[in-house]
């Protein structure tokens, strides 16, 4: 997928959101043994070392990886942020992150923005964006700052399907990027969906990777999490097929909650996430 700079995006990833720091330089070993060449991680999930160990050791070119991590809130502001970013490119022993984005959406975004658009023309960073901004935070965001948000990462899959904001999205020519997509945080019945199953039946696919073909053929990078490779090795075996137009249209028919399980408005979340970490 082609970003609004021109850079190129893989549509699979791996996501190492709760994969334990000990665990996570196997993780992101085995993920790279099968193929997948987007790795996503964050400051907050404290494996940033494991990513880059992991890599490092691969003997993968780094120009064949795309590195995804993100400025937590207790980073915020510019001077925090971009001391941040150096201890990120530190961990993840490489010269320059492929994508950054900002974690939440509270604390001084747009301070902390300002250090990622100077990250990003020192090469630092190749693409900027945001993550859980829901519309009308992203369309704030988005509407004042000089360098638009070139990716939203936000919890989207079959039960969740964020089509609200895509016309939001397309007016800043942003690209979304998919956490939970199999489920978790209070979405649970993706893989064992007897809709999903049928449909995947027809091509000789789990309901697993039916849902993350959904994703892809949206156009939304899905970074789907496991701790065991055959698992993965499934997750990313998902280009030989596609979805018609009438499995497409029954797959809609399956959102819960468009516009996610957690609520990044909620007062009393954002009370925790200032109090705890700003």
């Amino acid at each position: 997928m082609k970003l609004s700079n021109g850079v190129e995006m893989p549509l699979l990833g791996y996501g190492v959101f709760l994969v334990s720091p000990d665990e996570c330089e196997r993780c992101v070993t085995d993920a790279l043994s099968v193929g997948y060449r987007l790795i996503d991680t964050a400051q907050a999930y404290q494996n940033e070392e494991g990513v880059g160990n992991a890599w490092r050791k691969s003997g993968i070119g780094r120009e064949d990886l795309f590195l995804v991590t993100k400025v937590w809130i207790s980073n915020a502001g510019e001077e925090k942020a971009a001391k941040s970013i150096d201890e990120s490119l530190r961990k993840l022993q490489t010269e320059y992150i492929d994508l950054l984005l900002i974690h939440q959406g509270y604390g001084d975004v747009f301070g902390t923005w300002r250090a990622m658009e100077k990250a990003y023309r020192a090469g630092k960073v190749r693409a900027i964006g945001v993550s859980n901004f829901l519309a009308g935070r992203f369309f704030d965001f988005a509407h004042y700052v000089e360098v638009k948000p070139m990716v939203n990462q936000l919890q989207c899959n079959t039960l969740i399907q964020q089509t609200g904001i895509e016309p939001i999205h397309a007016e800043f020519d942003t690209k979304m990027m998919a956490w939970g997509p199999l489920g978790g945080q209070g979405v649970e019945g993706i893989v064992k969906s007897e809709k999903l199953a049928a449909i995947g039946a027809k091509y000789g696919k789990s309901a697993a990777q039916v849902a993350l073909r959904w994703l892809t053929l949206r156009g939304i990078v899905a970074i789907p999490k496991s701790t065991h490779k055959e698992r993965m090795a499934q997750n990313l075996d998902i280009f030989d097929f596609t979805l018609t137009d009438e499995d497409m249209t029954q797959i809609a028919t399956m959102n819960q909650h468009d516009t996610g399980t957690v609520n990044f408005s909620d007062p009393n979340f954002v009370k925790y996430l200032i109090e705890t970490y700003g």
